[in-house]
């Protein structure tokens, strides 16, 4: 009688069939997820690229961003704040600014914001920005805040729209500004930005990620370390400043020179707000520029940021410090009628 087969060559449990149906099962199984997990993979990176590309696209031009405020407009419809950003200052920060101060600032204008084209600085294309607003809205009232480098580019913007349009700004609002270059305590960070952007060499993304980092400790002791890791990150994001944007700012305060438009700003007044432990920009010598410079238009240069977290200008850290210095400057320099001046409520 032949022998009986074993169980595996049966068709049974260990049988090479069922061994390869199991692996066929498997193989599904496994390709099925690895379909699935690379479909929702390439979705997101279109995803990303298609809001990267339309970022980028957006911001090619120089945009007065509104925070929209009902009785701002009620009041006040002839009359607006222009922020003008600082340095590496992304469009989204700059109206997060302007939504922390929104309480201060609304009691004299509407709000509104340069965003910053990430082609690269011009002044000129910003002029035209903030012209083409002033007149499709009937303002007549213009106030100024310069944020950090900012107030330079207000102070220039200020200087072109009374040359070039006859409109003359009431007030700026220097906060935190430097003067000149000299004012800048980190004097190494020209040699790495301005000097390599001057010679045609542009910062690629993948670089920027250890360069953000690396000047976000260098002034560690002005941070947290979450606030250290959230800058460097949107910093990296599709909605941060170009690379060739943060250089041009760079080559931009690298070779400013205020005195150009002393006797240029006719009579719009002006105050410089700062912060002794500023370790971004000597509050002394910024101070001290501005006010000696343009003593004919600086209407206050004693009110400090104390307490304010990091020390350089971080209105939208720090709104708990700012709003009262800037409602003593509305209440100093532009008092309502009717009333002594305050009005708190409307």
């Amino acid at each position: 009688m032949p022998p009986v087969p074993e169980a595996e060559d049966q068709g049974g449990p260990g049988s090479t069939e069922t061994r390869w149906l199991r692996h066929a099962a498997e193989l599904k199984r496994f390709s099925r997820r690895s379909f699935l997990t690379g479909t929702g993979s390439a979705s997101l990176l279109a995803a990303d690229m298609i809001f990267t590309r339309w970022v980028q696209s957006e911001r090619r031009v120089n945009k007065i961003l509104t925070v929209p405020d009902e009785t701002a407009e009620k009041y006040f419809p002839n009359a607006s704040w222009f922020l003008f950003p600082g340095y590496k200052t992304s469009w989204e920060e700059a109206l997060w600014i302007l939504n922390a101060l929104r309480g201060s600032l609304t009691k004299r204008g509407q709000l509104a914001a340069v965003g910053y084209s990430n082609v690269g600085l011009d002044i000129d294309k910003i002029v035209i920005a903030v012209i083409e607003h002033v007149r499709a809205h009937k303002l007549s009232t213009l106030y100024f805040y310069g944020h950090s480098f900012g107030g330079m580019v207000a102070t220039q913007v200020a200087a072109r729209l009374r040359e070039l349009h006859g409109v003359e700004a009431s007030f700026i609002l220097l906060d935190s500004s430097p003067f000149s270059r000299s004012d800048v305590l980190d004097q190494s960070w020209f040699e790495g930005v301005v000097f390599l952007y001057e010679s045609g060499f542009r910062f690629p993304t993948v670089l920027r990620g250890g360069y953000e980092l690396g000047e976000r400790m260098l002034h560690k002791d002005e941070r947290s370390w979450g606030q250290v890791w959230d800058q460097t990150l949107e910093q990296l994001s599709p909605i941060a400043p170009s690379s060739v944007l943060i250089q041009s700012e760079s080559a931009y305060i690298y070779h400013f020179d205020a005195s150009r438009y002393v006797g240029n700003l006719g009579g719009t007044r002006m105050a410089f707000i700062g912060n002794p432990k500023d370790s971004t920009v000597d509050y002394e010598t910024a101070r001290d520029g501005w006010r000696l410079t343009f003593a004919a238009n600086m209407a206050s240069d004693g009110l400090r940021t104390d307490g304010a977290r990091p020390a350089h200008a971080s209105p939208g850290w720090s709104p708990s410090v700012y709003r009262p210095i800037i409602e003593e400057l509305e209440d100093e320099l532009f008092p309502l009628p009717a009333g002594g001046g305050k009005k708190t409520a409307f």
